[in-house]
């Protein structure tokens, strides 16, 4: 097993990592009769895309020598109704100041992110929308 759910009340889940006990708390979000004091659980569907472009990027920074750390994914989820569901997830990459790659890496890490897992795993009728802001290279 992967993990364990229990259902806490007044829409909120408590899921735990079975291997490293790691916890995340979920919420229904306010307009869909909760309080939203946490990730919904259609807000971590949107993170975990983002969060898994990340990672296989970072497999193929390391394989390449790039360094990655303290780039940041901004990530916008958009609902549809009828029925509810997420109808497009927007994500924009911001790269840290002094990254250096060559074009080629870049354009290598930029098809990496888009063939992760979950990408594929997603409903086809949800829109993704990549942006990376790379910086202007230093010696281009």
């Amino acid at each position: 097993m992967t993990s364990s759910i229990v259902y806490e009340g007044e829409l909120r889940t408590v899921a735990t990592h079975l291997r490293s006990q790691t916890v995340i708390e979920t919420d229904a979000p306010p307009d869909n009769q909760g309080k939203g004091e946490r990730f919904s659980p259609s807000d971590l569907v949107a993170t975990a895309l983002g969060s898994c472009m990340m990672t296989i990027m970072g497999i193929k920074a390391r394989d390449m020598n790039v360094d990655l750390k303290g780039t940041r994914i901004d990530i916008e989820k958009i609902m549809k109704a009828d029925p509810r569901r997420i109808g497009a997830v927007n994500l924009t990459f911001h790269f840290p100041e002094g990254f250096q790659a060559s074009e080629k890496e870049r354009n290598i890490l930029e098809r990496a992110a888009h063939t992760c897992p979950v990408i594929f795993s997603i409903n086809q009728d949800i829109q993704v929308k990549t942006v990376f802001n790379w910086p202007i290279p230093v010696n281009p």
